[in-house]
């Protein structure tokens, strides 16, 4: 009966994997998730505002979900923030003042913070910089050295 046992948990664990893995590239509202639950999974690209009205909020986010694709093929999730009076997990470790674009590594550690929105382009060229991120990509294509 033992094995039968072992067989059955065995065949459940992958489902247990899929349960605990954190959001897609999102937007997922800050105050839905911690940073750190994306550590080794994802890279965290937090934008700041202090209103979701901001211009630059919406600027921001317009080019960031014209390219939620190039950004899902990086293992990124896209976490917002536009309450600062609710204090989230990002806001409370990140710091920003009024609108801010923080890019973070699947370390979590903070690679680069902008003042001013970004272009999909400038996104990905600096996501791909990263010596984790160019890592992976030698692993996924190894004749591109």
């Amino acid at each position: 009966m033992k094995p039968l046992h072992v067989l059955v948990a065995l065949a459940l664990l992958p489902l247990a994997a899929l349960a605990e893995e954190p959001p897609a590239v999102g937007p997922v509202p800050a105050a839905d998730v911690v940073l750190a639950d994306f550590l080794w999974q994802r890279r965290p690209v937090v934008v700041f505002a202090d209103r979701p009205d901001d211009p630059q909020f919406i600027r921001q986010m317009a080019a960031i979900n014209s390219g939620l694709a190039e950004l899902e093929e990086r293992d990124v999730v896209v976490i917002t923030d536009t309450d600062p009076a609710a204090r989230s997990d990002a806001r409370q470790r990140l710091r920003p003042r009024g609108f801010s674009l923080v890019l973070l590594d699947k370390d979590g550690q903070v690679k680069r913070r902008q003042p001013s929105p970004w272009s999909m382009r400038e996104i990905t060229h600096t996501i791909d910089r990263f010596p984790l991120r160019r890592e992976e990509m030698l692993e996924r294509n190894p004749s591109g050295r």
